[in-house]
């Protein structure tokens, strides 16, 4: 919602994405989800920015292994930063951009099931998130009809430009100063 409210003409796609596809006002039903590839792209580069867990559980190298010329010695502990790979500048253009149009269109169908290394906000392989499926699933229900119900306003004056949008780092990521947002029946 923060990215959203930061970025109105995001948000505005987004809702009108909503409107023509289920209808303004009504709840968004699991089986319209593939009907709205904007919100899953807004969702997505929101997993890319800002994932839940700036860090994935540790792993062991199973042999020594040479990466980018570094060799990591085998039982060496690896830990992988999901923050660093989501803002890489050789994989992703302007990579501290909102920009959810990066995920629309056929040449770029990556996801966040683990497949695509680009973009593993739960993991990936044998050490995925087992509560994946329902994440995404409950993500893109709630966040859909929120947006499709209501209409959002930022508090106490707070404008898009100056939101302050600093990260609390620790073992989950949120934002360092909670966003206050009002909803308005639309």
């Amino acid at each position: 919602m923060a990215k959203l409210l930061c970025n109105q003409e995001v948000l505005s796609k987004a809702q009108s994405e909503l409107e023509q596809v289920i209808g303004k006002g009504k709840l968004v039903e699991e089986s319209e989800i593939v009907r709205l590839p904007y919100l899953q792209a807004v969702i997505k580069e929101t997993c890319r920015l800002h994932p839940t867990f700036p860090m994935l559980l540790p792993r062991k190298a199973g042999a020594n292994i040479e990466i980018g010329g570094c060799i990591i010695p085998k039982d060496a502990q690896v830990l992988i930063s999901v923050c660093a790979i989501g803002r890489d500048p050789l994989t992703w253009e302007n990579p501290n951009l909102f920009k959810p149009e990066r995920f629309l269109g056929l040449e770029n169908q990556i996801d966040v099931t683990g497949r695509y290394f680009e973009l593993i906000p739960f993991g990936g392989g044998r050490r995925v998130c087992p509560g994946l499926p329902l994440a995404i699933r409950m993500l893109q229900l709630m966040l859909g009809s929120l947006l499709n119900n209501f209409e959002w306003k930022l508090e106490d004056g707070v404008v898009p430009d100056t939101m302050n949008m600093e990260e609390k780092f620790g073992l989950t990521l949120q934002k360092a100063q909670p966003l206050r947002a009002v909803p308005k029946k639309s």
